[in-house]
């Protein structure tokens, strides 16, 4: 899968990085100004028309982009429930197989929700970690499956059979779940949003020139709340490298009750 540039950036630098670009962009503004204080009003209030436009769709491009990053998060905390529900109800299923069986893929059960919540708690940025916990929870699920497999080819009972399902449906949760964990806001509609933020702060620059005033702190308090909400709408959008994380509990409290379970 391609890597995105920005999800390589820790979300407190892009933050940062744009507070000094719209700070940067405003002194600009203010400089392209050449009336000097002397714009007539005709001039004045069709630079305000334009700010108060790239305001309207600067409201709309966060709004959209926090609405789609709060959705993708709360998609994923879905997944985990789902994954949770599908390991929980293979470990039930196990008390249908024969003794041997059962007790060979109780074990490797645990070693899979083991290695799964293992590989959440791992960053993003360390890609060959991750990997290996994937792997390995990859292998320990086709031991499982053999197991099944090898118990339906003597058995051919009902009872085997939806352990099998279970099995699939397992397998299902963990496509679903990687799927929406690599699903990010486009970085396209990051960057036309930043290109908005820098626009607009030229034009506030420009617009305080014209009125021979310096931008005040209603300016400086709107940019920091912008770049308040940037950070949070990113953070959202990165599971596995932000702040704000998706809850694991459903997974772990699924894994606490196979190691309280006896054999």
């Amino acid at each position: 899968m391609q890597r995105e540039l920005m999800y390589d950036i820790p979300t407190p630098i892009i933050a940062l990085a744009l507070l000094i670009g719209m700070l940067i962009a405003l002194v600009i503004g203010h400089m392209l100004d050449r009336t000097e204080g002397r714009a007539d009003d005709q001039t004045r209030a069709q630079s305000n028309t334009v700010q108060g436009a790239l305001t309207g769709l600067l409201a709309l491009l966060l709004g959209f982009t926090f609405s789609l990053s709060l959705a993708r998060h709360d998609d994923r905390s879905g997944h985990v429930v789902h994954e949770a529900n599908a390991i929980g109800t293979a470990w039930l299923r196990t008390d249908l197989l024969p003794e041997g069986a059962q007790a060979a893929a109780q074990v490797l059960l645990r070693g899979y929700t083991a290695a799964r919540i293992d590989a959440v708690a791992v960053p993003a940025s360390e890609i060959e970690a991750r990997a290996a916990l994937v792997a390995k929870a990859n292998a320990t699920f086709n031991e499982v499956w053999r197991i099944a497999t090898d118990v339906a080819r003597t058995e051919k009972s009902p009872v085997v059979t939806s352990f099998v399902t279970s099995l699939n449906d397992m397998i299902d949760a963990l496509a679903a779940r990687d799927a929406a964990v690599e699903r990010h806001v486009p970085e396209l509609v990051l960057f036309l949003m930043f290109g908005t933020f820098m626009v607009l702060a030229v034009i506030m620059g420009f617009t305080a020139s014209q009125a021979n005033t310096r931008p005040g702190v209603p300016a400086y308090a709107m940019m920091a709340l912008i770049v308040v909400l940037v950070f949070i709408i990113i953070d959202l959008d990165r599971p596995r490298r932000g702040l704000i994380e998706i809850d694991q509990t459903p997974l772990v409290e699924v894994y606490d009750a196979m190691l309280a379970a006896p054999g």
